[in-house]
């Protein structure tokens, strides 16, 4: 696992100075054990590793062809063993072992089909010195980072936002659209980022840029769901045979493999199908001490049932304060999924044992593991009703005070799923920006970022669709981004055997009604995990890494919330008195406003570091900033 930065010039030899070097020492945590660097007239690129595979051939930028073409990678391909081997019958040659080089050999041949034939996560810059092309790609799902700001004379390019924002030449104008949609989401949407002028390759997306010309980005995968009904037996053994080999190859490495370990049957399931290949794997829980907070007990209860060892840890607030200045400033963009904090102690805690540690990301989206996903089985007394009668009762349900029972179902049951589907969250509504932004002359819908989605998904069923919904939106924009800053913060390398091209062929042809029932979510993965977990996790519902947010602003982060917003240079963003009134109403018990507050809050923090470099942050910070600043 590593991390990469370069740029292209439209005109040949434009003096960099050091800056490659210096776009490259922040990303020194996503790998410490190695850096490299080429130039040529056109393509400056810079590299970190983090040694996982023990080979002296894993230095990069890497060569191919007697240099003609160049590389820098930053993930792993679970099946470049049979790609080499192929490309090997071909008559093709190689110097290394390594999956980088197989990469790049395969791009010789096959120029941009290269990326249907990988199976793993990726994101990487091949430079063509003949032909003067840059090629780039990020996997399917988005598990691997890949920021571009293309500008007049020079694109850069990098595997976190701050290594861009180190060149100087970018304006840190704020992104008033992305404002409005993290306000409603929690998090960016892709392309988007909060710098107006840098972006995100999509996932899936490759792009080629030839030096004096425009970025051509192209899709070469979107999720798509070919349903069909199968014998339920049939579907377990399927399932359990393509997550076995997906564990087995998510667990190659020469050096320690860990894994993470909730209450839920997600990495339980994970943990038990890795124990089958290393029975001394080291498991990883954190919690709180709050009650109902903390999945540290079921954890340790699932270890000693599947006979693993299990490393857990309680989070206090005083520390969780105290790290978040070092989170938000690895998150690059504001995330406000609390979920992050105890993602990143938990991180910090498998280091200190583990290079390389397997997680359940993607379970909830590819098997129908959300809560929300069993809306359409309660909304189903609404099918039948004509039209006008649904307008009727959708305005009777405006009309009733908020809190009164039954409000909440009928406005649901009698609004179309494009109108009141977004994601897993849904924190302010357009209204609600309306009070909260002082400048609101374009007041950005979040559906012009679901309606494309929704397009797509004319054809499925409304579970289905709510799936694919999350996957272009939550899974990127949350889970993943999260889950990669969290972990490579610690120089961690995290790896998602559900997030795999195999698992999401048996997975997206799964019928609804075996993956949502009256009862249950994720139904058919909780039968094929029979018998392999341990029966008390088999129908828990998982809390997943729960954060006492909460109770927390009510008591222990009262005072420090309210000084955050009162001292915040954000008067022409926010009406403060808004956010103020939010908290008081909090406070007061009227209403749970703390997903509302928490995202205000990481926003003002996210601003105060990176647009206006003015928060107190650790001396390590401190020395990361002044590169950002050019001193």
């Amino acid at each position: 696992m590593c991390g990469f930065v370069g740029c292209i010039r439209n005109k040949e030899n434009i003096d960099l100075g050091n800056i490659i070097e210096s776009m490259n020492m922040l990303i020194e945590h996503r790998g410490p054990d190695d850096e490299g660097y080429y130039a040529d007239g056109n393509v400056s690129l810079g590299f970190r590793r983090l040694s996982i595979i023990a080979l002296e051939s894993g230095h990069q930028p890497l060569s191919y062809e007697n240099e003609r073409y160049w590389i820098v990678f930053n993930g792993e391909i679970y099946n470049y063993l049979e790609l080499r081997d192929e490309l090997l019958q071909l008559g093709y040659e190689f110097t290394t072992e390594s999956d980088t080089e197989v990469v790049v050999g395969l791009y010789s041949v096959y120029k941009e089909e290269v990326v249907s034939r990988l199976r793993g996560m990726f994101s990487f810059l091949i430079w063509d010195k003949h032909l003067k092309i840059l090629f780039g790609a990020r996997d399917p799902f988005g598990i691997k980072p890949f920021y571009y700001s293309e500008q007049e004379d020079i694109t850069y390019f990098a595997s976190e936002e701050k290594s861009i924002l180190a060149t100087n030449e970018i304006r840190k104008d704020l992104h008033r659209e992305s404002l409005h949609h993290y306000l409603s989401f929690q998090y960016v949407p892709e392309p988007a980022t909060m710098i107006t002028s840098i972006k995100k390759l999509p996932s899936g997306h490759y792009f080629t840029k030839k030096a004096g010309k425009q970025l051509e980005i192209k899709s070469y995968w979107k999720p798509s769901f070919p349903i069909k009904i199968s014998e339920e037996n049939k579907l377990i053994t399927e399932i359990q045979n393509v997550l076995r080999d997906s564990v087995s190859k998510h667990m190659i490495s020469d050096v320690p493999v860990g894994s993470f370990l909730s209450g839920g049957i997600d990495s339980s399931f994970i943990v038990a199908l890795a124990k089958e290949i290393h029975p001394k794997i080291k498991t990883f829980t954190v919690g709180f001490a709050n009650e109902g907070f903390s999945e540290v007990d079921v954890a340790n209860e699932t270890a000693y049932a599947l006979n693993v060892e299990n490393h857990s840890y309680i989070i206090t607030p005083d520390e969780f304060m105290k790290e978040l200045p070092n989170i938000i400033y690895h998150m690059d963009d504001p995330l406000a999924d609390p979920a992050a904090i105890p993602l990143y102690f938990v991180s910090r805690e498998a280091r200190k044992q583990v290079t390389v540690v397997l997680s359940g990301e993607g379970a909830d989206e590819l098997f129908g593991g959300y809560n929300i996903y069993r809306e359409p089985h309660s909304l189903r007394i609404f099918n039948g009703l004509p039209m006008f009668l649904k307008q009727i009762l959708l305005k009777l349900s405006k009309i009733i005070p908020d809190g009164v029972k039954g409000k909440s179902f009928l406005e649901r049951g009698t609004t179309p799923l494009e109108d009141r589907y977004i994601g897993n969250a849904k924190i302010f509504e357009q209204l609600e920006k309306e009070r909260l932004l002082v400048n609101v002359a374009n007041l950005f819908d979040y559906q012009k970022v679901t309606n494309p989605i929704y397009q797509l998904s004319s054809e499925y069923d409304p579970i289905t669709t709510m799936q694919n919904v999350d996957i272009h939106t939550w899974l990127r924009g949350d889970i993943l981004l999260k889950a990669d800053r969290m972990t490579m913060a610690h120089s961690l390398e995290l790896r998602v055997p559900f997030l795999d091209k195999e698992v999401f062929k048996i997975a997206s042809s799964i019928h609804p009604s075996y993956k949502v029932t009256d009862t249950t979510t994720k139904y058919i993965l909780r039968k094929a995990a029979e018998g392999i977990v341990p029966h008390h996790v088999l129908n828990r519902k998982k809390l997943g890494f729960p954060v006492p947010i909460r109770h927390w602003l009510k008591d222990e982060m009262y005072d420090w919330a309210k000084n955050i917003i009162q001292t915040s240079d954000t008067e022409h963003i926010f009406n403060k008195q808004e956010v103020l009134n939010l908290l008081e109403e909090h406070c007061q018990n009227k209403k749970d406003n703390s997903r509302k507050i928490w995202t205000v809050i990481v926003f003002i923090l996210w601003y105060q570091m990176f647009v206006e470099q003015t928060s107190k942050q650790s001396d390590e910070l401190k020395i990361k900033e002044t590169v950002l600043l050019g001193v």
